[in-house]
Formats: C-alpha cells, sequence, structure tokens
C-alpha cells in the first residue's frame, strides 16, 4: 500500500486547525488590542470623577481621619489602601481600582477608577504570557502554527497550488515583513 502523504498533510492541517483554533483567536484579538496601547488602554476602562476638597489644607494638617472623611464623602472610605504627598502641593490616595489626586492649594481633584474590559483582560493576561507551564503551551502552540503554515502550502496543486499562485502570494507574504523591517531598521 502506497503512502498518501497528501492525505495526511490534510489531516494534520485540518485537526492542528481544529485544535488550536481558540488559542489563535486569543492571540488575535489580544495581538490587535496590544498594537494599540497608545491609542487606548486594552485591559481596563478607566474613567474619572472631577471632586473638591472642601477647603485648601496644609499638608501638615492632613491626617488620616480627614483622608477618610474625604473618601467617605464620595462613597470610597470602605476602598482607602494608603496615602502619600507626591510634592507638596499634591495629596495621591490609593483605592481599590483606583486612585484620588488632590491639588492641596485650590482643593480640586478626581477619583480615578479602573474597570477591567471583560474578556479582553484576560486574553491579555494570557498574551503576556502569566507563567510556565502556559509558555510550554504557547510554544506548542507555536510549533502547531508552523505545522499549520507548512502543511497549508501544500494542500492545493495545480495553478492555485504553491508552485504558480500560491508561491506567489507566498513570497509576498514573505517579502512584506522583510521590507517593514527595513523600513524600520
Amino acid at each position: 500500500m502506497d503512502f498518501n502523504w497528501r492525505k495526511w498533510n490534510r489531516i494534520f492541517h485540518r485537526d492542528l486547525g481544529y485544535l488550536f483554533f481558540g488559542m489563535t483567536v486569543i492571540y488575535a484579538i489580544s495581538g490587535i488590542a496590544l498594537n494599540h496601547q497608545k491609542d487606548w488602554n486594552p485591559n481596563y476602562v478607566v474613567s474619572y470623577e472631577q471632586i473638591k476638597w472642601d477647603s485648601p489644607l496644609p499638608q501638615q494638617d492632613i491626617q488620616l481621619e480627614s483622608v477618610l472623611g474625604l473618601l467617605e464623602k464620595y462613597g470610597e472610605k470602605d476602598n482607602y489602601k494608603k496615602y502619600y504627598f507626591p510634592d507638596s502641593e499634591r495629596l495621591k490616595i490609593f483605592i481599590k481600582s483606583g486612585s484620588v489626586e488632590i491639588n492641596l492649594n485650590t482643593g480640586e481633584g478626581f477619583i480615578e477608577k479602573l474597570k477591567r474590559r471583560p474578556l479582553l483582560f484576560e486574553m491579555n493576561f494570557l498574551h503576556y504570557n502569566p507563567g510556565k507551564l502556559w509558555m510550554y503551551f504557547s510554544d506548542i502552540f507555536a510549533i502547531g502554527l508552523i505545522i499549520v503554515s507548512v502543511t497549508g502550502l501544500l494542500i492545493l496543486k495545480g495553478k492555485h497550488g504553491i508552485t504558480r499562485r500560491g508561491g506567489w502570494l507566498t513570497t509576498i507574504g514573505i517579502l512584506l515583513p522583510i521590507i517593514f523591517l527595513l523600513a524600520y531598521l
């Protein structure tokens, strides 16, 4: 019986494609999100609320009780973590999922709150490679993608295969990253 390499090539391509579908989508979506970090925060929704301290206070007069009083006014007392003074004119208070910043001279400030983006936070977490087991799984995934790519080149024959149209498209696909690399270096 002859070994039908085309049949096995299609089987490997198909089954690895099915197996790594979820990972491919996770890496693709999180990759797009992470590519645009300068435009938005891909992990968190950041919101700001303007606030006002009752009256300007000198730094030396601020104690934990006054900080907690301010937080209570805005419903954040139970979220208090700690506070410090980045400089003589500002008070920074850390709360769960955010922070509060007050200008001590004007009494004006804001509450910054962070909320995880559903699903996207988790996808980005995996994209950043959170641990050793995930690293091994990601390596297996990368090897699987290489196999899917190579087997994909060999699926079709004839005018759409690697020796004609497929060969031209493959060449373009190899040249594009090289062109960008040369442009950026």
